[in-house]
């Protein structure tokens, strides 16, 4: 509820009570310390509360009881001190320091309530004199309340327990993120045998053997053999992933029917396993921007609780029937007893906790609550092209060169220079030069050129390859080509050799699957779509055809994305942005919320707000849907807990007595206080069944 509270050891947040949460994941063994301590303190209370209840209510059965009243007054002392302060004793220190941080919660209405029927009924017990002739029975005792105040322990002892089981619940999604990872890998040794050792012990470029319906152990490259691997508890993929010799392999993933030697490339914290607990862990302990409204309300709430529950007794104590006194007491203990603070402050980060874990098992990760809520909010959603929209895997699909070049020197010297280029069309072009066993010379003087292209030499050879704007006096010719290239959605490449234009390498980057399933439910969730990308129009206008799109943003350089950005921020666009490259880091930041693509740059990821593991577009659907549910999630859980609140208290305050002779009792309050807290948290957990 308080993320912004840091102790060095375990212990109670000073603002709300409650068990303070580790800043790492813990086993779950280890999370069931208070559980298993507040569940015996609970079998302890109900066994000492079972006489007491049972004393209290001989009369209603109409035996006699076995002991005068004023002795048994001194009976149920003791067994009420053994609920009160030795079972309840982690429920008065929690008041107590709630009073001492000068910040009031729901333990100081518990305390307040217990403290207030406890001492009552102590003075009545020690000194029965002091009380006026109209509380007292004929045998001079005064009526207790031992049995409300140790009823009520028991019930707000067995709230804290249903509480910490349920919140046990929304911490799953890490802990089924920790039970991925296989406790030991088989690696290969120098000697050609294996041995099976623990994961902390491999290291980097260790080669290890992952056999049929073994967990990948760490993230790595694959040497050798070829199967099928199951990444959806990280990815979000439906179905299994062909992996052959070259292909990445991500730590956690199921290996199907074949067998793997794979070459460790990230180990222990570096993994993405290890990175994507670290997120969600983070993210599930901030704050949302609606929790503003919750934190003002909060500081005040406990103060106006207080100040009620005193003007009922007040009122009581005026108009009441007679014996005034006892009614007084009972409808400000119950006031006190019914009153919820906790169930406002959990109604935010219990959706916040479940919604982002969720997010987590289906690929999707979220940096911030902020990212969650702004994310519902977006009406505008700006994807790069290459990498986004299409696979990012281009391969050259046309040549075309101008008098005195021939194709093969064409494609050496454009293969030569983006040798030192991490854009996906130099894999292509560096793909295709291999293709036709080129030979690929040293560079020198390598240069990229942002948004335009990449320059270097080649020997005595001064090497362009990039955008128009890298090459001057291109031959009509040579352009035709390239226009009907970029008509059948290509993009083109032009390559300059000592400042002439040599020719052009029309680069094609197939569409993913996933894309037009994905921009058709954005559209059906009212969501506009803008094409922005750095490639020429007529490429642009290609590919956006092919996907329904029509508001496009072509030949753009970086710093234009991000003025782009800002001029649909700036006329009340709602933004979000969704890029894998280092050129759509600017944009990323500037938009409301940065969706980066988990196949991209580490730079791309570090600057957005939620990542998609499996650089799937599907993935942005499934967040927007998730976001809208987890804010919706939020609204009901406030709109629980303000309700619960606004109707509780008057009622246990008596304004039903008048009209009805209803009076809510100071044990009826307890319980209905922690079925306010447990029915907050039952429907945030409801987000754990949601379909994405």
């Amino acid at each position: 509820m308080h993320a912004q509270v840091r102790r060095d050891l375990p212990g109670n947040c000073p603002a709300c009570g409650m068990a303070l949460e580790p800043l790492s994941p813990i086993p779950a063994e280890d999370e069931g310390l208070e559980l298993r301590d507040m569940s015996r303190r609970l079998r302890g209370a109900a066994l000492l509360s079972a006489p007491l209840v049972l004393w209290e209510h001989l009369s209603m059965l109409g035996v006699q009881a076995p002991l005068p009243r004023p002795l048994g007054n001194w009976l149920e002392l003791a067994l009420a001190t053994g609920v009160v302060l030795g079972a309840g004793w982690p429920l008065l220190t929690r008041a107590w320091a709630s009073v001492r941080n000068r910040a009031l919660n729901m333990f100081t209405l518990i305390a307040l309530g217990v403290g207030a029927a406890y001492v009552y009924s102590l003075a009545a017990t020690c000194a029965p004199g002091l009380f006026p002739p109209s509380v007292r029975r004929a045998d001079g005792s005064v009526a207790v309340y031992y049995e409300a105040a140790a009823v009520i322990t028991v019930l707000v002892l067995l709230g804290q327990v249903l509480e910490l089981r349920a919140r046990t619940r929304t911490s799953g999604a890490i802990r089924a993120l920790l039970r991925l990872a296989p406790k030991t890998a088989r690696r290969l040794t120098a000697a050609g045998g294996e041995e099976e050792v623990p994961l902390d012990l491999i290291h980097r470029g260790d080669r290890l053997r992952i056999r049929p319906g073994e967990a990948v152990a760490v993230d790595g490259v694959v040497l050798e053999g070829e199967s099928a691997v199951d990444a959806s508890m990280i990815t979000g993929e439906s179905m299994p992933v062909a992996k052959t010799p070259g292909a990445r392999v991500i730590g956690g993933t199921l290996n199907g029917t074949g067998t793997l030697v794979m070459r460790a490339e990230e180990v222990g914290e570096g993994t993405m396993l290890a990175r994507i607990v670290r997120l969600v862990a983070e993210a599930q302990r901030s704050r949302a921007p609606v929790q503003r409204l919750v934190d003002v309300v909060a500081a005040w709430f406990v103060p106006a609780v207080v100040a009620t529950a005193g003007v009922a007794f007040a009122a009581w104590m005026l108009w009441g029937p007679a014996p005034a006194l006892p009614y007084a007491l009972v409808a400000a203990v119950s006031v006190l007893m019914v009153a919820c603070p906790c169930a406002l402050g959990l109604a935010t980060p219990m959706s916040i906790m479940v919604g982002i874990g969720k997010g987590a098992t289906v690929g999707v990760l979220i940096r911030s609550a902020e990212s969650l809520e702004r994310l519902a909010k977006v009406d505008t959603l700006l994807l790069d092209k290459t990498g986004t929209l299409t696979e990012g895997k281009p391969r050259v699909v046309g040549c075309a060169t101008t008098g005195g070049f021939d194709e093969a020197q064409l494609l050496a010297a454009a293969a030569g220079v983006e040798q030192a280029s991490e854009h996906p069309l130099a894999g292509a072009i560096l793909a295709a030069a291999r293709a036709r066993g080129l030979a690929l010379l040293a560079i020198s003087d390598f240069r990229a050129v942002t948004g335009e292209g990449v320059r270097g030499r080649i020997g005595a050879l001064q090497v362009a390859v990039g955008s128009a704007r890298l090459v001057a006096d291109v031959p009509q010719s040579l352009e035709r080509r390239a226009a009907e290239h970029r008509r059948a959605g290509a993009t083109v490449v032009y390559v300059a050799l000592d400042g002439r234009p040599a020719g052009i390498l029309a680069v094609a980057d197939p569409i993913k699957p996933s894309t037009p399933a994905a921009l058709a439910s954005l559209r059906a969730a009212h969501v506009r779509i803008v094409m922005l990308t750095g490639d020429n129009r007529a490429t642009a206008q290609a590919v956006a055809a092919q996907l329904g799109i029509t508001d496009i943003e072509a030949e753009v350089l970086p710093e234009q994305k991000h003025a782009v950005v800002r001029r649909l921020r700036a006329a009340g666009r709602v933004v979000a942005m969704a890029g894998d490259g280092v050129n759509d880091a600017p944009a990323l930041a500037a938009a409301d919320v940065g969706i980066a693509m988990g196949s991209g740059t580490d730079i791309a990821l570090e600057s957005a707000g939620i990542t998609l593991v499996s650089g799937d577009l599907s993935g942005i659907a499934r967040a927007y849907a998730l976001s809208r549910a987890t804010l919706r999630n939020i609204r009901e859980n406030l709109a629980l807990a303000f309700a619960y609140n606004l109707v509780g208290v008057p009622l246990a305050a008596g304004v039903l007595f008048p009209v009805s002779g209803l009076l809510l009792s100071p044990m009826a309050a307890a319980a209905a206080m922690s079925l306010s807290s447990l029915s907050v948290i039952g429907n945030a957990l409801r987000l754990r069944a949601l379909r994405l």
